[in-house]
């Protein structure tokens, strides 16, 4: 009966969580779209999240583009099939490598921050100060981070995407001596529009998916700064695990086999 006992706890806890986040969701939605709006905020947000967040995910993107070239290389030198290297780089980066890497960069950098920003202020009791100020918590301090990673992380994909690809043509070109127009050539000769699509459409989840949980684990922090380092925490590893989960079913969606 113990064991019973403890896995009813742990099912009522998760149901417990999961309404918790559902009915969080469903208010910082609604404020998302009702005024008022506060412009200000939502485009310091912008910045933060896009414009500071450029380097760290512009340099994953080049490297990642670099290695795999390199390692697309080693493996179809076995089988002659050199050729297919620009084709694999700009189909990998555009539907897979860019938007998740990108997310996942994002995740550790804004998360983490987000869920720090509004945990200090709920343990140190400024949210309730702003509700006693008539000022929505929610439309305050929610919605312009979920309006901000909406928009600016599918540009952020969209930069590494351009980023990563040209990595992968500085490996094919100066190192592995592939001829220049021959490799932009292979670049453009499969890439369609619904790769491009399917990632961008991930970043605009992934980035409303990461503002999401940063502000619902800093707004649920309690006790004190222990509190707030559990939020963070439990923040970035949320939003990675959202992320990687999502972008089988969106790629599910986008490229279903029949």
């Amino acid at each position: 009966m113990t064991f019973v006992a403890a896995t009813g706890r742990a099912f009522l806890v998760l149901l417990e969580a999961t309404g918790a986040l559902a009915i969080f969701t469903a208010s910082a939605l609604s404020h998302s779209v009702r005024p008022p709006f506060y412009p200000r905020l939502i485009l310091r947000q912008m910045v933060d999240i896009g414009y500071y967040s450029l380097p760290v995910v512009g340099l994953t993107a080049l490297f990642t583009g670099m290695v795999l070239a390199l390692q697309s290389y080693t493996g179809f030198a076995r089988f002659q099939a050199e050729g297919a290297i620009a084709t694999v780089v700009v189909l990998s980066v555009t539907r897979e490598l860019g938007p998740v890497l990108g997310g996942l960069m994002v995740a550790g950098r804004i998360g983490a921050a987000m869920a720090a920003e509004i945990g200090t202020m709920r343990v140190t009791e400024q949210v309730d100060a702003l509700t006693t100020l008539s000022t929505n918590p929610f439309k305050y301090l929610v919605a312009p981070r979920l309006i901000a990673g909406l928009t600016m992380l599918p540009l952020l994909v969209l930069v590494a995407d351009v980023i990563g690809v040209f990595g992968g043509f500085l490996i094919g070109v100066y190192r592995l001596d592939f001829n220049p127009a021959s490799y932009i050539s292979r670049t453009w000769e499969y890439l369609e529009a619904v790769d491009v699509i399917s990632g961008l459409v991930k970043a605009a989840v992934f980035g409303f998916l990461i503002a999401l949980m940063g502000c619902y684990h800093g707004y649920r922090s309690r006790g004190g700064a222990q509190g707030v380092g559990t939020a963070t925490t439990n923040s970035v590893v949320s939003a990675s695990v959202l992320i990687l989960v999502t972008n089988y079913l969106i790629t599910g969606i986008f490229f279903s086999t029949k």
